[in-house]
């Protein structure tokens, strides 16, 4: 049920240059690198990309939450209903 909430909520927008679609897809670039991490922990590259997109990412949620209260609440729920 999630994934069909995160499938139409990215279909429905379909600007991959909205600041939605680019949050959800920093989210899943950080479930890769994290899940790349875990078995090569020594790899500092990928470690400062990590950052880097932690970063973004969460500039993007802060301008989000004062500019479009809506989306960034929508993001929220999915985000959160995901990690359950």
């Amino acid at each position: 049920m999630v994934k069909k909430k995160v499938i139409s909520f990215i279909s429905e927008k379909e600007n991959r240059g909205s600041i939605e679609f680019q949050v959800f897809h920093f989210t899943n670039k950080i479930r890769r690198l994290t899940s790349h991490l875990e078995f090569h922990k020594k790899d500092y590259l990928s470690q400062r990309g990590l950052r880097k997109i932690l970063g973004k990412r969460q500039r993007l949620l802060s301008y989000l939450s004062k500019k479009k209260r809506v989306s960034y609440k929508e993001l929220m729920d999915i985000r959160e209903s995901k990690t359950r």
